[in-house]
């Protein structure tokens, strides 16, 4: 297996046993889906901590081999306009299910990504097709999700993976395929990923393309990526009041990486509180970053905004 979106297929849990880090959730969906009646549910949380993985596991379980044919899944980052849920949702919701059970699931993906006017109409679709069809939505921040939309789904709120777990799962992938992978390493991924499975594999694969054998080493170096250290350059330079060589290492960095503005606060707010400088500057600092991402957020010029926020921390 040489895609890391294969190794996360390849080893997706299949039974409600074998998922990690969820053991508030999977009781209480589990319940649901033996009495084979299940309610529309949300699915909120980080990426990578097993949404669509439970949403699918559900529909295996209710139908076995005719999931396919009961069971559709919408990514809302591709289509997320109101035309997807007058037509394909409404579509497939309106159908009979081709089994015992008297429904058919829709998961909606990154459902916070619809607009509101998709919302609304899904709100719709939900209440008149509740005989026929069960949704389950899926999002990573439930508060983009209107209200009337939660109000009619069981709230299910997903954790990132801790540390035990996400590295129980290391070692399995690292022993199925093959590969010698040290403690240290392994911490290591763990604190990289941050709890997201998907995020995980990705970083074993792209070691296991160089060797076979995995040191701590290896992951620093994806850790320390050229980005990370184009940031952390640029805010030495600023706290040392030397402007015009923070912007040109800050615009070299975006530029040459293809990051945007937003790519790169989000880099600068995690190497702030690593900078060695007093706490009452760093909490400016990150004040100000978040200002300035609100800025991005709202259309503002990247290369402005970034180069404001240099200006702001030499003062400072």
């Amino acid at each position: 297996m040489n895609d890391a979106a294969l190794w996360v297929e390849k080893y997706r849990p299949q039974n409600f046993d074998e998922v990690m880090g969820q053991k508030e959730i999977i009781p209480r969906v589990k319940a649901l889906v033996e009495q084979r009646n299940i309610p529309h549910m949300l699915f909120s949380g980080p990426p990578g901590v097993g949404k669509t993985t439970l949403a699918l596991i559900i529909a295996k379980k209710l139908y076995g081999q005719d999931w396919r044919q009961n069971f559709l899944e919408l990514n809302s980052s591709d289509a997320r306009g109101i035309d997807v849920v007058r037509n394909e949702v409404k579509n497939f919701a309106k159908t009979k299910a081709i089994d015992e059970v008297p429904f058919k699931i829709i998961l909606l993906d990154e459902a916070d990504a619809l607009t509101k006017e998709a919302q609304q109409a899904l709100r719709r679709t939900m209440e008149t097709y509740s005989g026929s069809c069960r949704f389950i939505l899926s999002a990573n921040v439930s508060s983009k999700i209107i209200d009337p939309i939660k109000s009619r789904c069981a709230l299910f709120k997903f954790k990132p993976l801790v540390r035990e777990d996400l590295e129980a799962l290391t070692e399995k992938i690292a022993k199925s395929e093959g590969l010698n992978v040290d403690s240290d390493a392994i911490h290591g991924i763990y604190d990289t990923s941050e709890g997201d499975v998907r995020q995980m594999c990705n970083i074993l694969q792209s070691c296991a393309a160089l060797s076979k054998t995995i040191s701590v080493w290896q992951v620093q170096q994806l850790r320390a990526s050229i980005e990370q250290k184009g940031v952390t350059e640029a805010l030495e330079y600023a706290i040392k009041k030397d402007f015009l060589k923070a912007r040109s290492k800050m615009l070299d960095t975006m530029i040459g990486n293809g990051l945007s503005g937003l790519d790169i606060i989000k880099q600068m707010q995690k190497e702030v509180l690593r900078l060695d400088m007093q706490d009452d500057k760093k909490l400016q600092m990150i004040e100000r970053c978040g200002e300035i991402e609100f800025r991005l957020v709202e259309g503002s010029d990247d290369f402005v905004q970034i180069e404001a926020l240099l200006a702001f921390m030499c003062r400072l």
